[in-house]
């Protein structure tokens, strides 16, 4: 069975990947921020289908934790073969104005230097055994500027070109790297009034589900040609 790291596994899109990979036989390491009981709910469902599984707590705005998590996955389930940086963070939508100087260096540590970090350290190693997968968790507001903030759309483009970079020093050894970028996604951490407003304006008249969003990550990590795409899956939202 393939290890796979799913970061950011315990809730909504990254919770679903964690459960769409077990059930197609992967390990899975489940790393979270600060839900360590729905993380711990995750790695019990996934030991439940069969598959061996473990949840790390990594506060990963923090450089010294990338490496303490990655050991920690491995001295557990062996060498990681399959990442999935799906961790991010948000915050109430802002003008650049708003946007201090510590809130832009954090949601960038999170969402685009902790998947660095965590690929600079698992790619080479991926690479030597002739196999890998990256795939990094984007969002529509890479393309279309968004509704957070300007802090939360750099993080997220800065994504697409990390993955291509990474795919083209990649490509030829084993390993692929591509994004998967989803507009908003219906979970419980979207207010039902969001939800509903949202929806009117998305042509196939309904958010995203989290189960839409891993049954496309498990498709990236089984095609060993892709390499170096964005997958937008926004519901048509492109259209308008």
């Amino acid at each position: 069975m393939p290890t796979t790291l799913v970061t950011g596994a315990s809730r909504g899109i990254g919770r679903a990947i964690a459960l769409q990979l077990a059930a197609e036989g992967h390990d899975i390491a489940v790393h979270y921020s600060s839900h360590q009981r729905a993380a711990e709910e995750v790695a019990e469902l996934v030991r439940a289908q069969g598959p061996r599984a473990v949840a790390i707590g990594a506060d990963l705005s923090d450089p010294a934790n990338t490496d303490a998590l990655i050991d920690c996955a491995e001295g557990e389930l062996g060498p990681i073969s399959i990442l999935v940086a799906n961790a991010g963070i948000a915050s109430d939508p802002t003008g650049v104005t708003g946007i201090t100087d510590e809130a832009w260096d954090r949601m960038l540590a999170v969402n685009l230097t902790s998947p660095f970090r965590i690929a600079r350290r698992l790619a080479p190693a991926m690479a030597e055994a002739g196999f890998g997968r990256i795939v990094m968790v984007s969002s529509i507001a890479a393309f279309t500027g968004g509704l957070v903030g300007a802090h939360y759309a750099a993080s997220k483009s800065g994504l697409n070109g990390l993955a291509r970079s990474l795919a083209k020093e990649m490509a030829g050894r084993g390993v692929t790297v591509n994004v998967v970028a989803p507009a908003l996604i219906e979970t419980d951490m979207v207010p039902v009034g969001v939800r509903d407003a949202l929806a009117q304006h998305t042509p196939v008249g309904r958010l995203g589900r989290s189960e839409e969003v891993a049954d496309i990550v498990a498709a990236v990590i089984r095609n060993g040609y892709m390499t170096g795409q964005s997958v937008l899956l926004d519901g048509g939202r492109h259209f308008t």
